[in-house]
């Protein structure tokens, strides 16, 4: 007979290091909404709220650029707490060219769709970029990292 483990009965209090969070969204023009007020509830709940009016604007800057450019009915938000730095992840399927003029036209589009992130990021002194996404997703990652301080009150 298995041995039972008892359920914990006080849950986690949750706390900017337990923000582990990943969400599937339909490609569409509501998602960039909706991936900001789910972040929202998010990164209040994990008690980041010196982040999240510039967390939540990267989110969304990043969902837009996302559905954007995909072709498939669904983009990948991923929102982590690691090091001191809020990371944002989105994901879609456009593959990134073989043809490394192509690859640079690509990405020439996505990093002028993603001005106001650029803007966004530099205030506060996170860093942020475009890449293949690694196997065994096909298509492109784009990434937000925005370090954890008081400063972002006046961002």
């Amino acid at each position: 007979m298995p041995t039972l483990i008892p359920l914990p009965t006080e849950p986690t209090t949750p706390t900017p290091e337990t923000l582990a969070y990943s969400l599937t969204l339909p490609a569409a023009l509501s998602s960039p909404s909706l991936a900001r007020a789910t972040s929202r509830t998010f990164l209040e709940a994990h008690a980041l709220h010196e982040l999240t009016e510039p967390a939540l604007l990267a989110i969304t800057e990043l969902a837009a650029c996302a559905c954007k450019f995909t072709a498939a009915p669904t983009i990948y938000l991923s929102l982590r707490y690691r090091d001191q730095a809020l990371r944002i992840t989105l994901y879609d399927d456009d593959p990134v060219p073989a043809h490394p003029r192509l690859a640079q036209a690509q990405a020439a589009r996505r990093r002028t769709s993603l001005n106001l992130l650029n803007c966004i990021i530099r205030t506060c002194h996170g860093s942020w970029g475009i890449a293949e996404a690694e196997d065994p997703t096909p298509g492109t990652r784009m990434w937000a990292s925005l370090p954890h301080t008081q400063a972002y009150a006046t961002a």
